[in-house]
């Protein structure tokens, strides 16, 4: 998956690539002309709006479009019901999540995820003391993500130790800045408000 450029940050309306000088914050609107500069202004349709939904969700998390298809209708197709049910949505995040691109940069591994995605298939993440570099690898609550310690070392990771320090880590995480590792405590409880799922949803029920 190629890195996301402040181009795509703008076309979507919001900043996704993770830099601190995303374009976007300089340029909240779409490249090319203003609206208000157009002769015609184009009305978004609904198809418009779910697609940019799903593009937007997408993006962010790095994925193909197959693959984030596949999370999405099996999100979609879940029956669950009674105590302890959790809803699609919720379900979708928590796919997203769990893969251990994404928790790499969750616990401040990576400042980006398409770092923590590099840092993955360069075999510098083990888990349970085991290297994976498979992204999609599916991160579940008592395991242990680390740095190999022969990556320790690698400019990538210079000054992390007090970066992880001054950090505050979400609920999901108990983080270990000495030994650069981080333990899985718990699950996302709700999704982003940036995203509109029922929408991404609405696009693939096509």
């Amino acid at each position: 998956m190629s890195r996301i450029t402040c181009k795509t940050c703008r076309r979507l309306g919001e900043s996704l690539c993770g830099r601190e000088k995303c374009a976007f914050k300089k340029r909240p609107y779409a490249p090319g002309k203003l609206d208000s500069e157009r002769k015609h202004r184009s009305n978004v349709s609904e198809y418009g709006e779910q697609l940019r939904a799903k593009q937007k969700m997408r993006i962010t998390y790095g994925l193909m479009e197959k693959q984030f298809a596949k999370y999405a209708k099996d999100a979609m197709s879940s029956r669950e019901t009674g105590e302890g049910a959790i809803a699609p949505s919720l379900k979708l995040f928590r796919t997203l999540e769990s893969r251990l691109d994404n928790v790499v940069y969750r616990v401040g591994f990576a400042n980006t995820r398409a770092l923590a995605r590099q840092l993955v298939s360069h075999g510098h993440i083990h888990v349970n003391g085991r290297r994976i570099n498979i992204a999609s690898h599916k991160v579940k609550i008592g395991d242990i993500i680390s740095i190999r310690e022969g990556s320790k070392v690698a400019k990538v990771f210079t000054g992390l130790a007090e970066k992880l320090t001054a950090a505050t880590p979400s609920h999901e995480f108990v983080i270990d800045p000495k030994t650069f590792t981080a333990t899985v405590k718990g699950e996302v409880r709700e999704g982003e408000p940036m995203f509109d799922t029922q929408k991404v949803f609405e696009y693939y029920s096509r």
